[in-house]
């Protein structure tokens, strides 16, 4: 068990409600993104998230320190949440189609084939203290939403909360080679949506 965990587990198991308010608010959002993959409606999700927080509670004298505790928790989710819902259907169709519209690249004839063409290239979204602005973060929250629900839990797990690529592929049950397929469409998607908002 890692020393981090080790401390925050003990004050778990001797009933710290400040450490649990703490593990319950920094981690549900990222819970609640992964129950929302793999169930049909918000509140389903939600619920999930809150039977795996109840599960935590009563499985804590248990965890025997194998893994970290935010990935055991992670995994109580996960099988929560299967149990609750099923896998969309749609996850083959987010799959097919271009990443992106293909009429964006210039065409075999051109000096310069597959290239961006100059019309519609990515456009500079300027210095990094631009991002950080409290109207691009809204404008980013809004364009996250309007993802497909399997693209936005993985740029969100991995961009959003620093996940690696193989806990995300163990939170949402992907192969690596799909991980990184939705993550890149996830991303070109998210792209294309703020390009089009701040265009």
């Amino acid at each position: 068990m890692l020393v981090e965990d080790a401390g925050l587990v003990a004050r778990l198991r001797s009933g710290d409600d400040c450490a649990f308010a703490t593990v319950v608010r920094e981690w549900s959002p990222a819970m609640l993104r992964v129950a929302r993959a793999h169930v049909r409606t918000h509140a389903t999700a939600e619920e999930v998230v809150q039977e795996t927080w109840l599960g935590v509670v009563r499985g804590l004298d248990g965890f025997e320190g194998r893994s970290q505790l935010r990935t055991w928790v992670f995994r109580i989710l996960l099988n929560t949440a299967r149990k609750r819902g099923r896998i969309e259907a749609r996850t083959l169709a987010e799959l097919e189609g271009p990443t992106v519209d293909p009429d964006r690249f210039r065409g075999d004839d051109d000096e310069y084939p597959g290239h961006w063409r100059d019309d519609v290239a990515p456009a500079d979204w300027g210095p990094e203290p631009a991002l950080l602005a409290a109207e691009f973060r809204g404008l980013l929250e809004r364009a996250l939403a309007e993802l497909p629900e399997r693209h936005r839990a993985v740029v969100e797990l991995r961009d959003v909360h620093g996940l690696d690529g193989a806990e995300v592929c163990m939170l949402l049950d992907l192969t690596p080679a799909n991980q990184r397929v939705l993550l890149h469409r996830g991303r070109a998607r998210l792209r294309a949506i703020l390009e089009e908002a701040i265009a």
